[in-house]
């Protein structure tokens, strides 16, 4: 059964259900939205390999932003599936040149923020795997990948979502969120 995708948070969905929401098919949430929850994950992890790191002196900091960057992710979740939904929704109206533009644009606009939201995250992961405790460091290698993973599938639908459109300058941005969190990734699993 789909949920009507105005009316909840993925965030407040229990982990099995998620995984079945994100198996539905339809204009619900997807790709874009479960890059984000991956994000929201690698945050955490960052948070927790700060928490434990009491030789640190930058972890409270960290772990703040971490923090920041896991709510705004947790919310672009959300932000991508109904984007996308309105994107299908004006593909489906008779009366759909302008609108439809704006739709796709926005539709593209959040993957984006998930793509560079999560180039941050992995900047995070690899000080925390670079300056956090040794005990943790697979926690930092792990919010890196997954960080890494989350910008490169959001930057893709990006392109995607502007596949009519792609020079523009939401692409480009995309791309280099992206190699942002890639060089992060690798920086973070290079610390022994």
């Amino acid at each position: 059964m789909s949920l009507p995708t105005t009316r909840w948070s993925l965030a407040s969905l229990p982990a099995a259900r998620l995984h079945d929401t994100l198996a539905e098919v339809g204009a619900g949430p997807a790709g874009g939205s479960a890059a984000a929850l991956a994000t929201a994950m690698a945050s955490g992890l960052v948070r927790l390999v700060a928490r434990v790191s009491h030789d640190w002196e930058e972890a409270p900091g960290i772990a703040a932003q971490a923090a920041a960057l896991g709510d705004r992710s947790l919310l672009l979740a959300d932000d991508d599936h109904r984007a996308y939904a309105a994107a299908v929704e004006q593909l489906r109206s008779p009366e759909r040149d302008a609108a439809l533009g704006r739709a796709l644009r926005r539709a593209a606009e959040v993957p984006l923020s998930i793509a560079e939201t999560a180039a941050d995250v992995a900047a995070l992961a690899a000080l925390a795997a670079r300056d956090g405790a040794d005990r943790v460091r697979g926690d930092a290698w792990a919010a890196a990948t997954l960080s890494e993973a989350a910008s490169v599938a959001a930057a893709r639908l990006v392109h995607v979502n502007l596949a009519t459109r792609p020079d523009d300058e939401l692409s480009t941005r995309a791309e280099l969120a992206a190699r942002a969190a890639t060089a992060a990734r690798e920086v973070a699993l290079a610390c022994t």
